[in-house]
């Protein structure tokens, strides 16, 4: 280094030992007029695992709790919470941003099928459209003093889950598995990109876990022995829920009801989201 040196490597051509390049900050400021506590990604290495689900029964859980819950709903390619949630009507807008619409609940929710004039109208985008349409779902929503928010994210570890870890500062991740053996090898990679983010995990959540014949009592896994207690010791992570296959939950998504749900399967969960809330509290707002 040399005795002149002003610490500025960007503007300096020495070949220096010391030199430090300036690492890039991608991340988003969050609307003027928003304010968000917790923000809790939902992921999964593979498609058709049940992420969307999972987003839906947390945001509910947490609602019942008194939580002010919200939902953005990252799969722009492949968005169903507005139709779990029963929304059908297009979001509106202000001259400060966008408003997300609201479930019968109260449960904010913003996804793309919320823009489109027609909910099945396909979204044929490059990539790097993507990525920026679900950060101006961060910056330029109107998100109303929000204590958790969940982001329902596409499958796989491409460009949006990227934006995301980048862009929007999330608090942990919760992974969705499936009993397949196959997911070992998925969930390995969502969980190493998470790892490489510097993410918190917060644990796994096993969807189509088994099926309860509702004749004799019976548990039976339909696809197989489960292996996410494997996985989770590989990774050293906590399963945090088994989620069964039940009828009576699809036609409650299928009917836009999944409020009117009941089931405790995310009780482990909501503790362990309520301790993040006791230990730091809301600390993000842009008011």
């Amino acid at each position: 280094m040399s005795e002149n040196c002003n610490q500025a490597c960007q503007s300096c051509s020495e070949n220096c030992t010391e030199r430090k390049e300036e690492q890039t900050d991608f991340s988003a400021a969050l609307n003027v007029m928003s304010s968000v506590g917790k923000v809790v990604g939902v992921v999964s290495g593979k498609g058709g695992v049940g992420k969307s689900l999972v987003t839906s029964l947390l945001a509910v859980a947490m609602n019942r709790k008194s939580y002010r819950s919200a939902i953005l709903d990252a799969d722009m390619t492949g968005p169903s919470i507005p139709k779990a949630f029963g929304i059908n009507g297009k979001a509106a807008g202000n001259e400060w941003g966008l408003l997300p619409s609201k479930s019968k609940t109260g449960i904010e929710v913003m996804s793309i099928n919320l823009l489109l004039e027609n909910e099945t109208d396909p979204v044929v985008w490059r990539g790097p459209i993507i990525g920026n349409t679900v950060k101006q779902f961060w910056t330029e929503v109107i998100w109303s003093d929000v204590d958790y928010m969940f982001i329902d994210m596409p499958p796989g570890t491409g460009d949006v889950p990227l934006t995301v870890f980048q862009s929007i500062p999330v608090d942990g991740i919760i992974v969705v598995t499936s009993p397949q053996e196959l997911v070992s090898m998925v969930v390995t990679k969502a969980v190493k990109m998470a790892e490489m983010m510097n993410i918190p995990i917060l644990g796994l959540v096993e969807n189509m876990s088994f099926f309860k014949c509702p004749d004799n009592g019976k548990e039976y896994q339909l696809f197989g022995e489960s292996h996410i207690e494997q996985i989770a010791e590989k990774h050293h992570l906590h399963t945090l829920a088994k989620i069964p296959i039940d009828p009576k939950l699809a036609a409650a998504c299928d009917n836009g009801t999944i409020e009117d749900f009941q089931e405790n399967w995310m009780d482990p969960v909501v503790s362990i989201l309520e301790k993040m809330e006791k230990k730091n509290g809301k600390n993000r707002s842009s008011k």
